[in-house]
């Protein structure tokens, strides 16, 4: 995979990690990608515009898993347009999972904050500097986005989809008391460190990957708070999620009641 990035693009493979200045936070956000072609254009021009409005200092971390769909050439066009400096394009060459993808995005990561996010516009940025001003006014180590809270809500899901969202979240609440209200949502902010020691105590994989960060988060005594957000489902591609998922899903609630 390190041949592949550098016979691709020599220079940013060897792009020396920057040093956040005294008082000066950084925002990495990673954008796990897979056959996202027609949101990605769309979610990273909405993250610029939310940074920049804002005045916070952000890079944008693209970790595309080998999309046959040319995610990546989209990527490296976007990179060409808004500078290396805040699009930092970090492919591998197939999918490996999501919390290897968030591994990866971290060892290029400069920020001292990282963001996550899913790069199909269900999750919009406008809500991350409301992310930021929670974790300053409560010194949260983690902040999540939650659908079931306050004026969160959930946009464009038949009912079967609700119904396999909200019983996952109730049967978590009950057998895990996890202290959050949106176990399996993946629109997060994170101290880095505070993420990195997480990703080494998790062993799940897939969909259980988010709530066994939170559970995982709440034996560590971290704190979280949290802010009310509107996921809306996807417009263009499809979803990722099936039956296989759901069954992983149920497979790891258990394994972590029994473990935790």
């Amino acid at each position: 995979m390190a041949s592949l990035e550098l016979s691709r693009s020599p220079l940013r493979s060897r792009r020396e990690p920057e040093v956040c200045s005294a008082g000066q936070d950084k925002y990495s956000v990673l954008l796990p990608t897979y056959n996202e072609r027609e949101n990605l254009p769309l979610i990273v021009w909405l993250l610029v515009k939310s940074f920049s409005e804002s005045g916070i200092n952000y890079e944008i971390v693209i970790i595309d898993d080998g999309s046959p769909d040319g995610t990546r050439d989209v990527a490296e066009q976007l990179e060409k347009i808004y500078g290396s400096d805040k699009i930092l394009l970090r492919p591998r060459e197939k999918k490996l999972g999501l919390g290897t993808a968030y591994i990866h995005g971290m060892q290029h990561a400069t920020g001292n904050y990282i963001i996550i996010m899913d790069a199909d516009l269900s999750h919009h940025p406008k809500f991350i500097p409301e992310f930021i001003r929670k974790q300053k006014e409560g010194n949260f180590d983690i902040v999540s986005g939650t659908r079931y809270k306050g004026n969160g809500g959930v946009y464009g899901w038949d009912l079967k989809r609700k119904i396999i969202s909200r019983g996952a979240n109730f049967i978590t609440q009950i057998l895990l008391r996890p202290g959050a209200s949106d176990l399996t949502g993946s629109f997060r902010l994170y101290r880095k460190e505070v993420l990195q020691k997480l990703i080494e105590k998790c062993v799940s994989k897939g969909y259980v990957f988010q709530m066994e960060m939170i559970v995982r988060a709440r034996q560590l005594n971290y704190t979280i708070g949290e802010v009310p957000i509107s996921f809306v489902d996807r417009v263009y591609g499809e979803s990722k999620l099936g039956g296989n998922e759901i069954v992983s899903f149920l497979k790891g609630l258990l394994t972590l009641f029994a473990t935790t």
